[in-house]
């Protein structure tokens, strides 16, 4: 083997599967196309159906290797069959899983319902543990398995009228930890990202083109971490 096509290797994703939540749209649409340019086959989910049927009719124009679900990571029924899909389609292995879905809602601390707060929790965080959980086995019949989280910098810094929102990421970072140290052996890695509020094209790129790189085979020694993409702003304290 040339020194070339070592190189090759460590940064290419061919043969590679993958499952990202929420793939329609902003970031996860991002981290799709990354995917795919770099060789993976991805299965995609979204619990908007109009959205679905028109990126999947898209792609198969564009005889991309992406397939896509209805599904609502809410829902713990939804949560499973996802997981029984990408196994169908994958063979029993997962590469790559991307915990992307997640909402927010601005609201002061003390207006939000118990409706809410399940809801954000839920989709936000329940949806990431449980996923990864459900995906465990697939993930280490890969024998090299990476899950990204996209979090956010709220789970690391305060700001106004967003309590539940960073609840639920810090919660989420602090998951990303622990699975590196307790999947380690099972040769996963398990990283977060964390980015401001997205405002332009180019830091969704960004952010997109950081997700993709922890899966690579140059990233093989990167777990456990939370690594910001803000710009600087949450080691701006002026």
């Amino acid at each position: 083997m040339t020194t070339n096509n070592i190189t090759d290797k460590r940064w290419s994703l061919q043969g590679t599967t993958a499952l990202v939540t929420g793939g329609c749209n902003g970031i996860g649409l991002g981290i799709v196309k990354e995917l795919v340019s770099l060789g993976a086959t991805v299965h995609v989910c979204d619990k908007n159906e109009p959205d679905l049927i028109k990126r999947l009719e898209q792609w198969e124009e564009q005889h991309l290797p992406i397939t896509g679900s209805l599904c609502d990571v809410s829902s713990r029924d939804d949560r499973h069959k996802l997981i029984e899909k990408a196994s169908s389609l994958f063979n029993g292995k997962l590469d790559i899983l991307v915990n992307n879905a997640g909402v927010v809602l601005f609201k002061p601390t003390v207006s939000y319902t118990a409706e809410e707060f399940s809801f954000i929790m839920s989709t936000n965080f329940e949806s990431a543990f449980h996923l990864s959980q459900l995906a465990h086995p697939l993930l280490k019949a890969s024998g090299s398995g990476s899950i990204v989280f996209i979090s956010s910098i709220a789970g690391l810094i305060g700001a106004n009228n967003v309590s539940l929102y960073a609840a639920s990421k810090a919660a989420m970072n602090q998951l990303v930890k622990n699975l590196a140290c307790e999947w380690g052996k099972d040769n996963i890695r398990a990283n977060g990202i964390a980015p401001a509020l997205i405002r332009t094209p180019l830091l969704l790129q960004d952010v997109a083109s950081l997700a993709v790189f922890l899966c690579l085979p140059s990233a093989s020694y990167i777990t456990g971490q939370i690594i910001c993409v803000d710009g600087g702003r949450s080691i701006n304290i002026s």
